[in-house]
Formats: C-alpha cells, structure tokens, sequence
C-alpha cells in the first residue's frame, strides 16, 4: 500500500476529528433551522451562536462582528462588492496588489468595467508590495483597500498594517479588507489594528468545506450582494450550513497557540531546504521571511505537471500553485519577475500542523527518484 503524504495544505486541509464529530451531530442531533422558533430550532440558533461566539475568539473580536458564509470566496466577494457599493458617493477609488487571491481581482476587474479606478500595486522579487507605493496610491477618494495578509502561492507576508496608515494619513473614506485565509489559525490574528473587513475559511485550518466567515467592524456598513431572508444580519441571507459552521467551530478551537506552531513550521522549512541542497537543481520562490507554512520551489528542468503526476504516483501530494488557476502559469511568480525555467516547474509545498519530518522526507525521497527519471 502506498503511504499518503499530503502536503497541499494551503488548497485545503484534512478535517480534524472533533470537526468531523461536531458536523456529524449538527446532522443527526442539531438539525433544525435556527431561524425557526420551536425547541428544535431553539436548540439550532444556540449551536450557531456558540459557534459565532469561539471563531470570535481566535480573532479578539466581538461575536456580532462575525458573519459567516461559504468561505474565504464569498467573503471576500461580499468585503469588496459590499463596500465599493456603500462607498460609491465618496469615492471610486480601489486600491489592491497584483497578486490577490481571484475571489479579490476578479470582483475589482467587475468594478472597473463599472466605472470605479482600480490600483494594483505591484510586488517586488519577494512577491511584496511596497508600503511606499501604497501610500502613494491612497488618495481621498479611495473607498477601500484590499490587501491579504499572506499570500497563498508563495507565503509572502503583506504589510496590511500601513495599510490604515495610508488611509488615515491621505484622509480617505475607504475601508480595509484583509484577505486573512492563509494566515488564519498560523498567526495571532486581530483585527483591532486598522482592520475594517477581514476574510477566512474552515477548510485552511482542518474544518469542513462550506464555511467561513467575514469579520465586519461594529459600524461599518455595507450593501451586500445578495437579497433574502435576514440572516447574517443580511449580509448572507438564506438558512444556514449549521453542520459545517458548527465544524468551523469546533476546528478553530483546537487551534494551537500560533508561537509555538508556528516555531515547528519554521523548523520543517529549515529541514525541508537542507535536505534539498545537492539534491538537484532548484530555487525556492518564496522569500526567507514568508509564512513557513508555506514554500514555493521550481525543481529546474522539471515540469510542474509531471513532477505532481510522478510524486502523486508514490504517494505525495503537492501543488503547482493556487487551486483557483489549475492549469495556468502563476501570475504571482509572473509579477515576481521569475525567468521561464522557473515559471514552467513550480511545486507548492505546505505544511499544517500535523505535518512532520517523516512527511519531507518521503517528498525529498520522490525528488531525487524524479530527478533520475526526468534528468537523465
């Protein structure tokens, strides 16, 4: 039997015991509509709540604040359509980086050909943008800035906090979302620091896949998407996915203590590197001071596609890049500048915190096997 070594952690997670138990009771035991007001739906809207009230707490924020949806994508698609809406009479001004998630560039491109201005800052060979540039972008009709916190092909760590800074500093309306899908459950996370508007998702930290949540700060206002029911406070009516919110819970609290996860993560990248050195020819695209949870790497003379297919054949499992853009060359690697051998083999390891050494070295093992197969 093969053994299975999943290091594809930032396209998703495997879900952890105690999610996978709280969605199967939400099924079985809690399954009535929180919004009905019998004993079944009573006991339903407690669940929800309770759910509402533990991801607050891995974000310091109040339970209000916390609107939940599908995930990282509709929340981020609900942040920018919902504030360029509400925004519209103060500005038309958007200001971004070139290397967002597409559930972010794709809502800004809509915007555009509506009418609004669009600044993707560019990011330099760390796959960082510049804080001067983005003060520089921020004027007094910018209406919202968008900028992740990390980013999900190469782990570069965005300077979200000038962010409130630039607004304050240029006197805008805008509001700050951050994309915080990547470095939720990694980093200790709070939106206190100039955040108006922040994205994450269960399936990044082994909960199930249909949730996520949009933190909104008390007093923001936005004109959200969708039209329905009242729930969410309207920001995402219709009734809602209680098995997979009540997995979202129950995976965000067993979140470990970020300093100490994030210290072994550190510590595989570091393994993961020395055991690469006169394994073959490679260059890690992530810079030395990206989240470690996350390491891009071109194995030169190697095509992605074949280098996933082979290491998928002896049990490994890695990835390209982003799973939104299977099939197509990085446009993050692309604005890094990266030359064409390094843009044509990319692999995308990323860890959780379940990974250990003996999951690098079954990959570093498919390395050197896939380096006799295709450099011969």
């Amino acid at each position: 039997m093969v053994t299975q070594v999943y290091l594809d952690n930032s396209a998703t997670t495997p879900v952890c015991a105690a999610a996978a138990a709280a969605v199967a009771e939400a099924l079985t035991e809690t399954w009535g509509n929180p919004s009905s007001i019998h004993t079944k739906g009573v006991h339903a809207h407690r669940l929800l709540e309770n759910a509402r009230a533990a991801v607050a707490e891995k974000l310091a924020c109040s339970p209000e604040e916390i609107y939940f949806t599908s995930g990282g994508t509709e929340s981020n698609n609900i942040a920018v359509f919902g504030a360029a809406k509400a925004l519209k009479k103060r500005g038309n001004r958007i200001v971004t980086s070139c290397v967002e998630h597409p559930s972010v560039l794709e809502p800004v491109k809509r915007l555009e050909e509506d009418g609004f201005e669009i600044v993707r800052l560019p990011v330099d060979a760390q796959g960082k943008i510049s804080e001067s540039n983005l003060f520089e972008a921020v004027n007094d009709k910018t209406i919202l800035v968008s900028i992740m916190s990390v980013n999900n092909e190469v782990g570069s760590m965005q300077p979200v906090e000038a962010a409130h800074q630039a607004v304050m500093a240029a006197g805008a309306p805008a509001l700050v979302h951050c994309d915080a899908v990547q470095s939720f459950g990694k980093l200790a996370l709070s939106p206190a620091a100039g955040i108006d508007l922040m994205s994450i998702s269960a399936h990044k930290i082994h909960g199930p896949k249909g949730a996520g949540a949009l933190y909104i700060r008390k007093g923001v206002h936005l004109l959200p998407p969708f039209a329905g029911g009242t729930q969410e406070g309207r920001i995402r009516p219709g009734t809602e996915p209680l098995p997979a919110i009540a997995g979202f819970a129950a995976a965000a609290a067993e979140l470990p203590e970020p300093g100490a996860a994030l210290r072994k993560a550190l510590t595989l990248r570091q393994y993961l590197l020395e055991g690469l050195e006169g394994l073959c020819a490679y260059a890690v695209n992530s810079p030395p001071d990206a989240l470690p949870y996350v390491t891009n790497i071109s194995f030169i003379g190697i095509k992605s596609e074949p280098m996933l297919n082979f290491l998928a054949s002896r049990g490994v499992y890695v990835s390209s890049g982003s799973a939104c853009a299977k099939g197509r060359r990085s446009k993050v690697l692309t604005a890094m500048g990266l030359d064409d051998d390094r843009l044509e083999s990319p692999v995308r390891i990323s860890f959780s915190r379940f990974t250990e050494t003996s999951d690098i070295d079954a990959l570093l093992e498919g390395v050197a096997a896939a380096k006799k197969k295709f450099q011969r």
